[in-house]
């Protein structure tokens, strides 16, 4: 049965463009063009989340939220205030009101999908206490820059959150100089910076939680500092505790890590279930990866957590994949296609798993979500299978 939302609003263009993207969404949508209505429809909708604008003749926003909270029912019901205001005062007031959310208008579709998405979220956890899972963690690694890790990770972060449609993260551990949110097209309004004011200890899953950019892919992202000076205040300890934090609340964490072995890397290599090694087949690249994969046994990774992943990164002149896995002694568990649309992704913010999926590249990326999924995931058909996950059933499917 879908989530039902009421959207509150007395502009009926808002309204209409507000519930088509939420319909899209896969959501019940129910409507009222002012706060007294939306009050009288409340026990008989009785909706998952209530959309609410602020300036409405009759009763504002606030006032409406105000009286949502001082009833049982809905005490605890999620609230979004959508409005065009969007001074920090007014948007005070809204919190104050009783309002667990505040977009502004114009919105972004793909981000009041996201942020709804969180809501419900939270709301439905919240019920039962907070379910904590196992989340799976999957870094993207390389000593030599220039090689794709990032784009790797955000495809794969992307992926998995299409395919799955559960909580997924990316988290961005280059902290000196993060791709992440240029790989997503995303403004770097929340970062690690934010949690280098508050002792470790203090750390908490809501904090953390209320850092994560969502994206319309499904996934959230938490961004490196816009500032390297801030970067040196991210220690291992601090990048231990989140990690541990977002195991609990997410089904996949991804981390996209810089090219050395500094704490910060190491704290994220540590918790890694999977670690994809990425390289590019040219010689620097190959020796960079045997210096890697040297390091790697040193600090007693278990070798099956290992994977290479040879990203043919030009067209011509590139070292045969044979030589370089006789080089290494072990196998390639993922060649990814030269393809232009990999630089068009970076260029645009779109990755290659949602602009072009349909490519070579894009179905190479898109069946590596699955393959490295959860064993859980991959036994059974979901409930309501996503149009990725469709895609990717339909290409094993004619394998065999």
């Amino acid at each position: 049965m879908a989530l039902r939302i009421l959207v509150v609003d007395d502009d009926p263009i808002i309204i209409q463009i507000t519930s088509k993207v939420l319909s899209v969404a896969g959501y019940e949508v129910y409507k009222a063009a002012s706060g007294p209505e939306a009050l009288k429809q409340i026990d008989e909708i009785r909706p998952d989340l209530i959309i609410l604008d602020v300036m409405m003749p009759e009763m504002n926003g606030y006032e409406v939220c105000r009286r949502l909270r001082g009833m049982t029912a809905t005490a605890r019901l999620p609230i979004m205030m959508l409005t065009a205001q969007e001074s920090v005062e007014e948007k005070v007031r809204g919190f104050e009101a009783g309002a667990d959310d505040y977009m502004t208008k114009p919105f972004q579709p793909p981000e009041l999908q996201a942020r709804v998405k969180v809501l419900l979220r939270r709301a439905l956890t919240a019920e039962g206490g907070v379910a904590k899972l196992e989340g799976k963690v999957i870094a993207a690694f390389s000593l030599r820059g220039g090689v794709g890790v990032s784009s790797l990770a955000a495809n794969l972060a992307t992926g998995l959150a299409q395919v799955w449609n559960l909580p997924t993260v990316l988290v961005d551990l280059s902290l000196m100089a993060g791709h992440s949110a240029l790989m997503l097209n995303l403004a770097q309004r929340n970062t690690w910076a934010d949690l280098t004011r508050i002792p470790v200890e203090e750390i908490d899953a809501e904090l953390v939680g209320e850092l994560l950019m969502p994206h319309g892919s499904g996934a959230f992202l938490l961004a490196a500092p816009r500032k390297p000076a801030d970067s040196e205040l991210v220690t291992g300890e601090r990048v231990t505790r989140v990690l541990n934090l977002l195991r609990e609340r997410y089904h996949y964490i991804v981390l996209d890590l810089p090219h050395d072995f500094r704490e910060t890397t190491l704290a994220g290599l540590d918790v890694a279930h999977e670690i994809l090694t990425v390289m590019s087949p040219d010689l620097a690249s190959v020796v960079s990866t045997a210096s890697a994969l040297d390091i790697f046994e040193t600090l007693h990774y278990p070798r099956d957590i290992i994977k290479l992943v040879l990203n043919q990164t030009f067209e011509r002149n590139a070292l045969a994949q044979k030589v370089i896995e006789d080089a290494l002694k072990r196998t390639c568990a993922l060649v990814i296609p030269y393809a232009t649309e990999m630089t068009q992704a970076i260029n645009t913010g779109k990755p290659v798993v949602m602009s072009a999926a349909a490519t070579p590249v894009g179905m190479v990326l898109e069946d590596l979500a699955v393959r490295i999924s959860k064993e859980e995931h991959r036994k059974h058909q979901p409930e309501h299978p996503t149009l990725a996950w469709q895609r990717v059933a339909r290409r094993l499917s004619q394998k065999k």
